[in-house]
């Protein structure tokens, strides 16, 4: 099978969320076939991918149908567990590649792979134990937070420790599950590059974006970012050694903290990006459109960006304020396509156009 894709083919998406819809979106103006995989009914990549396999991630033979009906395979969130993977790596390609995926699946094994490179993170420790909470507290010191290594997202599975009387709860918030402690980082702001590897090994990053969280889900990102020049080559070749270092092919965000003593990795996220939605009215070609060409072996798009954009995620009840926001000159409204709205579920996204990039 040919590394480069041609129009026609048929591109396999492990995941059926916004990001797998936004995924199929940008694919079909380049004229490729999606087809998703995703356990959950009607899931909103459903209603634009051309097909959509609804099966659990241990159905076997459900796996092997999607793998021999598709060209290549990639994925829209990172936590698919290993035995879906071990089956589909031997049947079909699959972009970005396993490494990546094992890396950031586990919070402490994403930290050492970090520091290997040589790149700042926040004080670490591995915590299994009650007895590991104590020594990591004893190094590290409070304030700091407890996580656990895998599967936390937007805020979950995460305890703030301000003193040491709160390790005992937050270790039990934990369940057991074996956990990370990091060191508070005192850090002016947030910001993310969204960066993308090709097959051939070409790399293009994105301006770096400024984010603002609330209620541990981020709210805004902001381009152009309070940056100094030597800061943003910083972010920008960051970026690019844990690209180069994984041999990725595809988009990624690399979330950083701002500090006085430089640039901090906060964590690494092997797809396309929530901070990176900017780019779908900031650019010519948006970071979906690059995830697809370096997934399918084409060449990266320019990621240059032509004007300045406010992302706004919509979370919960927000999307009720859509015909307002309808309203307004030089914004651009994408929806999920998600049926029940819940409190902390994101909904959409607007983007505002601020000015022309300077």
């Amino acid at each position: 099978m040919t590394d480069v894709l041609a129009p026609g083919a048929v591109i396999g998406i492990l995941g059926g969320g916004q990001l797998g819809r936004m995924l199929s979106v940008a694919a079909s103006r380049l004229g490729f076939i999606c087809h998703i995989f995703e356990p959950g009914a009607e899931p909103p990549a459903g209603q634009v991918a051309h097909r959509v396999t609804t099966a659990s991630y241990d159905d076997e033979a459900a796996l092997r149908a999607f793998a021999e009906a598709v060209d290549v395979i990639t994925y829209e969130f990172e936590n698919i567990p290993t035995s879906a993977l071990d089956l589909l790596e031997g049947l079909r390609p699959i972009r970005p590649g396993r490494e990546a995926l094992r890396v950031s699946q586990d919070r402490l094994v994403e930290k050492n792979f970090l520091a290997d490179l040589g790149l700042q993170t926040a004080p670490f420790a591995n915590v299994e134990t009650r007895a590991d909470l104590d020594a990591a507290l004893a190094t590290i010191g409070a304030p700091s937070i407890l996580k656990t290594r895998r599967f936390g997202y937007d805020g979950k599975g995460q305890a703030r420790i301000m003193q040491d009387a709160d390790a005992d709860d937050a270790f039990a918030s934990m369940a057991g599950a074996p956990s990370v402690l990091e060191g508070f980082v005192n850090f002016s702001h947030e910001v993310s590059v969204i960066a993308a590897r090709g097959l051939n090994g070409e790399i293009s990053c994105y301006d770096p974006g400024e984010n603002v969280h609330k209620d541990g889900i981020l709210h805004t990102t902001t381009v152009p970012a309070n940056l100094k020049s030597p800061q943003r080559m910083d972010a920008v070749l960051l970026a690019a050694k844990i690209l180069n270092a994984l041999e990725y092919v595809g988009v990624m965000g690399v979330e950083l903290f701002v500090t006085p003593g430089g640039l901090i990795v906060n964590e690494i996220a092997p797809r396309v990006h929530n901070s990176g939605h900017w780019t779908q009215n900031g650019c010519v070609v948006d970071q979906f459109e690059q995830h697809i060409r370096a997934v399918v072996g084409w060449p990266l798009g320019d990621g240059q960006r032509h004007s300045d954009v406010e992302m706004l995620n919509l979370i919960g009840d927000d999307v009720d304020q859509v015909p307002e926001f309808a309203k307004e000159p030089n914004s651009a409204i994408h929806l999920y396509g998600k049926a029940e709205v819940k409190a902390g579920r994101k909904m959409g996204h607007l983007n505002r156009r601020t000015g022309p990039a300077n």
